[in-house]
């Protein structure tokens, strides 16, 4: 009697199926050096259990404090230094004197205005270890924004001096008069003040040596012995507009703008 093709199609896959459920062999288990258990696809407790600990250990060092294993090189550089004793640059490790340089630039607890990751991102320069634990450069870039928008307000509230008020008066050869309202009477400020005029990148950089930043700015200046052509005053801007960002990210705008007014306008203007 002829079987039914689809029958015993049925039946081969049935019985292929149930033998690939089943463990392998003890001889193959053994010269595969695996147990049958071992070769399921469940995760083993040892293995939990070490990456449980890998995890816990990682979280008790603070990300500022190290480099993660996984983005560090093969341990060589193609870069020829001519003067070996330039690789050599110590930075700050010491979290009491960051705490003690932002209680001197924000005032009183002014180191509890940040968590610990942020208050030694925002003290980190993209040239130190390379960037791999994190640089300030897009803090900066937002607290730059801040600064100016702060220092354009102070310029249009106070009067000018009588130097550039004289500097700012319109004077036309033909006698004519400007339109005048008085919601445009402080914008001929602008023609005789800037925000760079008030607050330059030097006189920030005053600001940040007379709090100690200097001390605790993580960076690596090209020439050790040369730190102002290493670009010194750039690097202590970037720190001080990073931290003004970052007070903004984690506080908010009103708090930020305060900030600017009362610990870096009215000291440095």
């Amino acid at each position: 009697m002829t079987l039914n093709p689809a029958r015993s199609s049925l039946s081969s896959a049935s019985k292929a199926l149930a033998r690939c459920s089943r463990p392998p062999p003890s001889s193959v288990a053994s010269r595969m050096g695996l147990s049958a258990r071992q070769m399921s696809t469940e995760t083993t407790p040892t293995t939990t259990e070490h990456t449980a600990s890998n995890q816990s250990s990682s979280e008790r060092r603070p990300r500022w404090s190290y480099t993660p294993e996984r983005m560090k090189g093969p341990g060589f550089s193609i870069n020829i230094v001519k003067d070996p004793a330039r690789k050599i640059w110590h930075v700050n490790e010491d979290p009491e004197k960051v705490d003690a340089v932002y209680n001197r630039l924000l005032g009183k607890n002014g180191d509890k205005m940040l968590p610990d990751e942020i208050k030694w991102l925002a003290v980190t320069h993209k040239s130190f270890d390379q960037g791999r634990r994190g640089f300030n450069t897009r803090l900066a870039y937002y607290g730059r924004q801040i600064l100016a928008l702060e220092t354009t307000r102070s310029i249009l509230a106070n009067p000018l001096p009588e130097d550039a008020a004289q500097e700012a008066a319109i004077s036309d050869e033909h006698d004519r008069e400007p339109f005048q309202h008085p919601a445009l009477a402080n914008v001929d400020k602008l023609y005789a003040r800037q925000p760079q005029d008030v607050i330059s990148k030097e006189k920030i950089a005053k600001l940040a040596f007379d709090v100690g930043l200097g001390e605790i700015t993580r960076w690596k200046p090209r020439m050790p012995e040369n730190l102002q052509r290493s670009g010194i005053v750039p690097v202590l801007n970037t720190s001080v507009l990073a931290i003004v960002g970052a007070i903004s990210l984690q506080h908010g705008a009103e708090v930020a703008h305060r900030v600017v007014r009362d610990r870096i306008l009215k000291r440095v203007a």
